[in-house]
């Protein structure tokens, strides 16, 4: 039997099929070890056949199978097929996707250990030794209480000659067993009875047994949409099928869990980035195995190596996280379909503030809309009060907290309550500059400022990582008046430890979640009460469930309102309306300071009402006037390379055969060359182009947008295509 083979090697010469002669073990999704080149690699079994095209005399044969299992199962390969055609990918970057990192190349594998079992009782087996044996004795008397013992801790604790002469003797085995690796072991809650209410109980009937295929789940924050996931996964686990549960943020996936392990205990496995190799190993095989029928996860868990799923799940659906940024860049919506068609499943997208191109999908009936109007106790949304910041700065007050915010936090303290305040800014200011001259201190690498990190007294680059020292004396004219730009957490901390002596503060973001566990160990400490204050980025804005916490502070609600972006008062209503949801969750009611210099702006005061329908009816007319999706498709030529001419001239050869195109058709409505927002970032420049087309871009215009962007005269310059690019940047 014939195999077609993709070698492992991430080239576009040889991104093909190779023939090569079957040995046994060896079947089509096979990771395979090959000879290639005058050297020995890995590589995918895609395909088999009987005869190939290639002289019987010239063709070698596979060296060995590299697991006892499949590594790629016949769904996957169908999906590789799907993205090189949708993406136009090479076809290892689909499959490298498919299975762990640490895979390949040997580095990861089960982990075993060697346990020592008793053959015969006590009794007998110390009947066979002599009196002299001591330490052999003692030995099977610690065995018989334990019954099987860790073969290296008998060794250290009895002598490793002690367990050899007694394996001889025939009174003990030792034998190998795995070792599962087992991700936030500790995490898991005790198992919750649960009363539906009407509208949730609608929305699972309605999920299982309506005939549509894609659900939008729109409910208010704390409208019980967890609830409903789990119950529509107890359905279809009943069925014997298998579910993928798809969640934004690493941090959000130790509650969820906490949750979903009280409810279905192992059969449940977690597969993110954050985890360790492996971790990520041993909770990706169980689900190969059908240990575990649930993939709890975030992006890259669309791709869990489940076989016959009933459900997907993509929480909290409008996140940008749900797009790769990076190749492949692939939207984890259009996954989760292809995944959903194989498997005859049901998809269902869930969100309190839906992205407008999804809601404009259930408004036209493409997704079948469910609505939660009300959170799951009755508890009405939490009070959000605009506070103008112009005005505090007017009337003498510099600080980054408003009067009223200053008086709700100190309310908040004595009542034993908890806060959470919100600054979409990590490190102590966002840029460092000389007021004498005008040096801004930028990174070497990216054409970006610097950000000031106080408790290491660093300045770094938040694109590419990189760390300088920070400077008393500017590096231009060595002038000592050194301003610091925006404030961020890191800085609110300690002016928060200042103004609140003796209360615990807590930060999560970026900078104090790098650390395994980091997420985990912050919000347990915070639920736990070890602090009454937590400051964080939008970590801290979705799924966190405090029931003590009841006053959220928006420190800067501007921030992200005016990019120049079209989705920047989307993501601004969002962000403010996830965030305001994280209070008055329970019992006790919940306020909402939201501090801005635009408190007139539409979308904050729809944010402060919480009125989605209100902001989708105005941002779904503008959208329509412009050409903005989902009226339209955005796609960015995206050009990079150490070598700037070599980068523009790419570019300008590329844009020219673009305007060609545009010639000859009516549905690009715009086209246009330019610098990258961010024009370096790692020593590259950044180049692109942007182009509008008409409505949804069909298959022929797009594989004509990739011809185009293959035809590279610099093998140094890389050229990446996107479809509506979540971050313009």
């Amino acid at each position: 039997m014939i195999f077609e083979v993709i070698v492992d090697i991430a080239n576009s010469e040889v991104d093909r099929v190779f023939d090569y002669v079957g040995v046994d073990g060896v079947f089509v999704g096979s990771r395979v070890l090959v000879p290639f080149g005058g050297r020995k690699i890995e590589g995918f079994a895609i395909g088999q056949k009987e005869h190939s095209d290639i002289d019987d005399s010239k063709l070698k044969s596979i060296v060995a199978p590299l697991d006892d299992f499949v590594a790629v199962t016949p769904e996957m390969l169908e999906l590789m097929r799907f993205m090189i055609g949708r993406l136009h990918i090479r076809l290892i970057d689909a499959l490298r996707l498919f299975v762990p990192a640490q895979m390949r190349g040997g580095r990861i594998g089960e982990l075993k250990k060697r346990v020592v079992f008793p053959v015969l009782p006590l009794d007998e087996a110390v009947e066979r030794l002599s009196k002299s044996a001591k330490n052999q004795r003692a030995l099977l008397e610690f065995l018989a209480s334990e019954e099987k013992s860790d073969y290296t801790l008998l060794g250290e604790k009895f002598g490793f000659g002690t367990v050899k002469k007694l394996a001889e003797k025939g009174l003990l085995t030792v034998s190998e067993v795995k070792k599962g690796r087992v991700p936030y072991k500790n995490l898991c809650g005790e198992k919750q009875s649960f009363v539906h209410t009407d509208e949730q109980r609608s929305a699972i009937e309605t999920i299982i047994n309506g005939t549509e295929n894609e659900f939008l789940l729109f409910g208010v924050t704390g409208s019980g949409k967890t609830e409903i996931y789990m119950s529509v996964i107890d359905y279809y686990l009943s069925q014997n099928k298998t579910a993928v549960m798809l969640v934004p943020e690493i941090s959000l996936t130790p509650n969820m869990l906490r949750l979903f392990r009280s409810r279905y205990g192992e059969q449940v496995a977690m597969l993110h980035s954050g985890l360790s190799a492996g971790e990520r190993f041993d909770e990706w095989l169980r689900l190969k195995r059908g240990e575990a029928k649930i993939a709890l996860g975030a992006r890259s868990a669309v791709f869990a190596p489940l076989e016959n799923v009933g459900v997907i799940i993509i929480d909290e659906e409008h996140d940008a996280s749900y797009q790769s940024e990076s190749n492949p860049r692939y939207i984890t919506s259009e996954i989760a379909r292809f995944r959903r068609k194989y498997n005859g499943a049901k998809l269902v997208f869930g969100s309190a503030t839906p992205s407008v191109e999804t809601f404009y999908k259930a408004q036209n009936g493409e997704i079948k809309l469910i609505t939660l109007q009300n959170r799951i106790n009755k508890r009405p949304l939490p009070e959000v009060e605009i506070v103008d910041m112009a005005m505090e700065l007017r009337n003498g007050n510099k600080s980054f907290l408003s009067d009223r915010l200053y008086d709700e936090l100190k309310s908040t303290i004595k009542e034993g309550n908890q806060a959470i305040l919100f600054l979409n800014r990590r490190g102590f200011s966002s840029f460092v500059m000389c007021t004498k001259c005008g040096y801004t201190a930028k990174c070497e690498d990216c054409d970006v400022s610097l950000s000031y990190h106080a408790d290491e007294n660093l300045l770094k680059c938040h694109y590419c990582g990189k760390r300088y020292r920070m400077f008393d004396l500017c590096p231009e004219c060595k002038s000592p008046f050194i301003r610091q730009g925006k404030i961020g957490t890191e800085r609110v901390v300690n002016e928060l430890k200042k103004l609140f002596p003796g209360v615990g503060v807590l930060r999560m973001d970026f900078d104090t979640t790098q650390n395994k566990e980091a997420h985990l160990k912050i919000i347990e400490a915070f639920a736990n009460h070890e602090a009454q204050i937590l400051v964080g980025t939008q970590m801290v804005a979705k799924g966190h469930d405090f029931k003590d916490v009841t006053l959220v502070g928006i420190l800067d609600a501007d921030q992200s309102l005016h990019f120049e972006d079209f989705r920047a008062g989307e993501r601004t209503f969002q962000l403010l309306t996830q965030v305001s949801g994280r209070c008055g969750r329970d019992v006790k009611s919940g306020k909402v300071i939201l501090q801005t210099y635009s408190p007139k702006h539409i979308v904050l005061r729809l944010a402060a009402k919480q009125d989605y329908l209100g902001f989708y009816a105005k941002e779904i007319n503008i959208r329509e006037a412009t050409d903005f999706p989902p009226f339209a498709t955005i796609v960015r030529i995206l050009y990079s390379g150490e070598n700037e001419q070599n980068t523009i001239s790419t570019l300008n050869a590329q844009y020219a055969m673009i305007q060609e195109l545009r010639k000859s058709r009516d549905d690009i409505l715009f086209a246009n060359k330019m610098k990258a927002p961010v024009r370096r970032i790692e020593k590259k420049f950044r180049y692109q182009i942007l182009m509008k087309i008409k409505g949804d871009m069909t298959d022929e215009l797009s594989d004509k947008i990739f011809a185009v962007s293959d035809m590279k005269q610099h093998k140094d310059v890389g050229v990446f295509v996107e479809r509506n690019p979540q971050n313009m940047t």
